[in-house]
């Protein structure tokens, strides 16, 4: 399966005996599957199936679906609604006795709201079934346009993912090789603590001192930290190969990479360790960002 990015766009159109369909859809990142329709009037039955149409190809995102319906022949005339326009006629007249004003003009009368209508022709409950169908169908084209769309964007997505786990998977190689964790440093600091210990209690007895000095290199060792790492940079390589809908996996999996650069950082008892659990963060940030846009 390919990762899909959450944002995208398609529009499609067909024409159907004269009548010409378009739907036209958008698309961004949710916690959820959320379609919004806007439908002409008469098309509102088909808002149930469309909706089932959505959950077919899609299990996350925010959907905003637009379908716009037009003759594409034998377009009525527009006709005048006369009692509107002599309404209006009649306050636009009083308005300029009482203030005035400039006479209105034939032109700006006619661009009023209303006062030009099409003629809406009747359709048979037949005839509107057919239309329905056809949208529907229509919006099964432009749902598998959108998903190409989304597949493409997710294709580069997703090398922007691969570049960060790499960058983690070096960064924690350095933390491996950093020489603050070679015997010779660990020792030296070891004995510098073991040593402040024994001046602030001279009389500690062995067995406590042992115990206090178990404790102070337990503390400072982050092997365990550098293993999961390396476990989880496993695991999100494994989520981009497979790319199924593992958008929420792969955000859980960057609150674990946090909270490893997080006890990094706060078990660092050298710059160098410090920098490096920083950078950890910076580039969890990063990718935690970007997934967000992934389904």
């Amino acid at each position: 399966m390919s990762l899909q990015s959450m944002t995208g766009f398609a529009r499609h159109l067909r024409v159907y005996s004269g009548v010409q369909i378009s739907w036209e859809i958008k698309s961004v990142n949710g916690k959820g599957l959320d379609v919004r329709f806007r439908l002409p009037s008469g098309f509102e039955a088909i808002d149930q199936k469309a909706r089932a149409l959505f959950g077919q190809h899609f299990k996350r995102g925010n959907f905003q679906a637009a379908l716009t319906v037009d003759k594409t022949e034998g377009v009525a005339k527009p006709v005048v609604n006369r009692p509107l326009l002599e309404e209006l006629a009649s306050i636009a007249g009083r308005l300029r006795d009482e203030f005035n004003l400039a006479p209105s003009t034939p032109e700006g009368l006619m661009a009023l709201r209303g006062v030009l209508e099409l003629p809406q022709e009747a359709v048979t409950a037949e005839e509107q079934a057919q239309l329905d169908d056809f949208a529907l169908a229509v919006l099964e084209e432009t749902l598998v346009q959108l998903a190409e769309n989304r597949r493409a964007e997710g294709s580069v997505l997703g090398e922007i993912l691969k570049l960060q786990v790499s960058t983690v998977e070096i960064l924690v190689e350095q933390a491996k090789l950093d020489p603050s964790r070679s015997i010779g440093a660990v020792k030296s600091r070891l004995s510098a603590q073991v040593a402040l210990l024994l001046d602030a209690a001279p009389v500690l007895d062995e067995s406590r001192l042992h115990m206090e000095a178990a404790f102070l290199a337990t503390k400072a060792d982050i092997q365990e930290e550098l293993d999961r790492l390396e476990m989880h940079v496993a695991s999100a390589r494994a989520l981009l190969a497979d790319g199924n809908g593992v958008g929420r996996k792969l955000d859980f999996l960057t609150q674990e990479f946090n909270r490893e650069a997080n006890t990094l950082c706060s078990k660092a008892n050298a710059a160098s360790i410090t920098t490096i659990g920083l950078d950890l963060k910076a580039v969890v940030d990063q990718l935690r960002e970007q997934i967000q846009n992934l389904e």
